[in-house]
């Protein structure tokens, strides 16, 4: 008999198209969405308007449009997590808790892969759109706009950091097979990423050191948005650009050999 191979790649356009019929189908909620979206970029890009009309620079060598060009970045990275992978991390706990994660692994295809992507959350796309027009702006405006090379790397770079905020949402979720009913995955996740929201310069002295030594080297949510946008504003730092590589590749073995322990932990609803 003949084994059946799965299409991941038919799978997703699945998933992709069943998404947007449930969107358009409660259109008004995903207009909502959309609009919250946009009013927060917006809050956000005023915020720091203000700010740039008392200081030339935040950090070293982050002028207005250079920040711009890390905001943007920052808002591609998250809209780009929050459209594919944020729901599926957040609801695998209610997998386990009702028990519908012994169908997940019934199936002929591999369970990460449903786990991560069977719902798309349409309306983050947003943020990516927004954060792409953001970039735009701050790059026109900036006094020596990046070349191809740059531009290259900056994409790149952004897979690159997405790669690491996955990894870091599945072993997150992946604590669900011991913590039950995991609501706080939220929480967690935030108080993880808020430093990437911020240039890893601004960390010096005391404290700052610290932390911008444990958030790069041990868990590297800096170099998530620091990377792409410095090697797009010229501040490109070879060691610290190889090293987000490196933590790219291992974060996501570490988070996928997690993600099969914890289910070889996982007690079946039937058992």
């Amino acid at each position: 008999m003949q084994k059946i191979r799965p299409s991941y790649l038919r799978g997703f356009a699945t998933f992709a198209r069943n998404c947007w019929v449930r969107d358009m189908t409660f259109r008004v909620n995903f207009l909502i969405n959309v609009a919250t979206a946009v009013a927060w970029s917006g809050v956000i890009i005023t915020f720091f308007n203000v700010i740039f009309l008392h200081t030339q620079t935040i950090g070293k060598g982050w002028g207005r449009y250079e920040y711009f060009v890390f905001l943007a970045t920052g808002m591609i990275v998250n809209g780009l997590i929050d459209t594919f992978f944020f729901t599926n991390c957040t609801e695998f706990s209610e997998h386990i808790r009702k028990g519908t994660l012994d169908f997940v692994l019934l199936k002929p295809i591999d369970p990460q892969f449903l786990v991560s992507l069977e719902k798309i959350n349409w309306s983050s796309l947003s943020s990516v759109l927004l954060g792409t027009g953001l970039l735009t702006y701050g790059l026109v405006h900036m006094a020596e706009p990046p070349g191809l090379v740059p531009v290259l790397l900056y994409l790149l770079f952004l897979g690159v950091g997405v790669a690491i905020y996955y990894s870091l949402l599945i072993m997150l979720a992946s604590l669900s097979v011991w913590m039950g009913r995991n609501q706080g995955i939220q929480d967690y996740w935030f108080y993880i990423t808020v430093f990437a929201r911020y240039p890893r310069n601004i960390y010096e002295g005391g404290w700052g050191d610290a932390l911008r030594t444990f958030f790069t080297f041990l868990v590297p949510v800096l170099v998530v948005v620091n990377v792409p946008a410095e090697t797009m504003v010229g501040m490109f730092h070879p060691f610290l650009a190889i090293f987000a590589l490196a933590a790219a590749v291992v974060s996501l073995v570490i988070s996928r050999q997690f993600l099969l322990f914890a289910l070889r932990h996982y007690r079946s609803a039937s058992s």
